[in-house]
């Protein structure tokens, strides 16, 4: 039976302003210009606040000139003909100065690949199979997706139909391409293209071409003894077979598949030290500073509503209304971006001043800034993720500052960032014919001082993407 009820029940809903808000706190610097470059383009209401005192002191400049050239009757064609002037260092204009070359361009990855594939001599539908096998590369070069699935793409929406043989015998002809290797579908395919294309020591590649492919399970587990005994190899042979095949790439994508542009950071804090105390500027200069508009405002003043307005001016003036609301609260999003971020950077440099000044890292967490600062853990994590800052101690991003901490015997905490690092220079120091146990590690770790559990230093080693010990020894 159907009936009515009341109930009352209390719900939180985020504004549109607060999302917006939250919107803008992840960009960083670079982000939010253009961001900022794409509001001024789709809100009238917003425009781009000039530096009137640079205008001014031109206009001057501009004037003397002016007036210069009454009093003198000099003309542009005199400065032209002028031999001194162009000698003259003082006369060269400010962006000749600070002039830099331009980067040529570089031809990305898949290009150089598109261009091995578009000189071999075959059909038109298997040049079309050979641009999909180059475009469904991973980032390390292996082919994302298999054969039989693109081959059949090819039937069902292009109408193109090729042959499992013909479709494998391209795909081999890529694998052959340079970096070799490349489109192999696992680790052992790649490493076998390798060895079948490159010029090695052709008993040496035979042996571990064997190796491969009758042992390629007891390889990746590196037992060595048991692979040397099944194959009646002498110590010094296997030891050559095995050097062969570390020195192969088994990522001949390299990271580098359409990822041709030089890598780089641009801080959004500078810290300086000023007086023993640290300075922060925000290196927010190439953000643009909007205003609101004065034309539209005018506008929106003389548009306001009244009895007697027409559908069309009532329409008009609800839109201007709408864009004048929402440029007020995106100019007052900006604002407040600024200040939160700028109040957890101070507490950050408050709480790790020892790594400012001595590039010692403290453990802290995000509750100790929210705490410090009295805003939410979401605001803090929101504001440090892909920010960075540069120091005396170089550019870091801000979550580098937040790390757990462990005990030492003197009741001291260390930051596990610091603890990570000598469990990396202890695997890097170790002997790689016995390579040290998670529990070695751990002992030594103790030995020094700091207590650590066994588990502790695994996830500590998995997360630096560091193989156990078994898969770390070498021959």
């Amino acid at each position: 039976m159907l009936s009515i009820q009341q109930k009352l029940s209390q719900t939180q809903k985020l504004t549109p302003q607060q999302i917006q808000y939250q919107k803008l706190l992840q960009l960083n610097n670079l982000a939010l210009e253009q961001r900022i470059k794409e509001e001024l383009e789709l809100n009238p209401m917003l425009e781009e606040e000039l530096d009137l005192k640079t205008e001014q002191d031109d206009d001057e400049r501009f004037d003397e000139d002016e007036n210069f050239n009454e009093d003198n009757e000099f003309t542009v064609e005199d400065y032209m003909n002028d031999e001194d002037y162009y000698n003259d260092p003082s006369s060269m204009d400010q962006r000749e100065e600070t002039f830099r070359p331009i980067a040529r361009s570089r031809e990305s990855f898949s290009e150089k690949l598109l261009q091995q594939l578009y000189m071999l001599d075959i059909s038109e539908d298997l040049t079309t199979l050979g641009e999909e096998i180059i475009g469904n590369l991973d980032d390390d070069g292996y082919l994302a997706r298999s054969l039989e699935d693109l081959v059949v793409d090819l039937a069902t929406f292009q109408n193109i139909v090729i042959n499992h043989a013909d479709a494998e015998e391209l795909l081999r002809t890529i694998q052959a391409f340079d970096p070799p290797g490349i489109a192999t579908r696992d680790l052992r395919e790649c490493l076998l293209v390798q060895l079948q294309t490159l010029s090695y020591d052709p008993y040496y590649s035979f042996l571990a071409e064997k190796l491969l492919n009758e042992h390629y399970d007891a390889f990746l587990k590196k037992h060595y003894n048991k692979i040397r005994e099944e194959m009646a190899l002498s110590e010094e042979t296997f030891a050559s077979v095995i050097r062969l095949i570390t020195k192969l790439n088994p990522k001949p994508g390299a990271g580098d598949i359409d990822n041709y542009e030089l890598n780089q950071i641009t801080p959004d804090f500078i810290i300086d030290e000023v007086d023993g105390e640290f300075k922060i500027e925000p290196n927010d200069r190439s953000i643009p500073s909007v205003t609101l508009s004065k034309t539209y405002l005018e506008m929106v003043a003389a548009n306001k509503a009244t009895k007697n307005q027409s559908e069309r001016e009532k329409q008009t003036y609800k839109f201007l209304r709408e864009k004048f609301e929402s440029a007020k609260w995106f100019i007052a999003c900006i604002e407040q971006r600024r200040d939160t971020m700028m109040k957890v950077m101070q507490s950050i440099v408050e709480f790790q001043q020892e790594f400012f000044m001595k590039g010692v890292l403290k453990p802290l967490r995000y509750k100790d800034v929210a705490g410090n600062i009295n805003m939410d853990i979401s605001t803090i994590s929101r504001v440090v993720n892909g920010k960075f800052v540069q120091s005396r101690q170089g550019i870091h991003e801000l979550k580098y500052f937040f790390s757990e901490g462990l005990m030492t015997d003197e009741g001291e905490e260390v930051s596990n960032k610091e603890i990570k690092e000598r469990i990396k220079l202890l695997i890097e120091a170790e002997n790689k014919s016995a390579p040290l146990s998670d529990d070695k590690i751990a002992d030594t770790l103790k030995a020094e001082g700091v207590q650590i559990a066994r588990r502790t230093v695994t996830k500590y080693r998995e997360s630096m993407r560091i193989p156990v010990a078994r898969y770390r020894k070498e021959v």
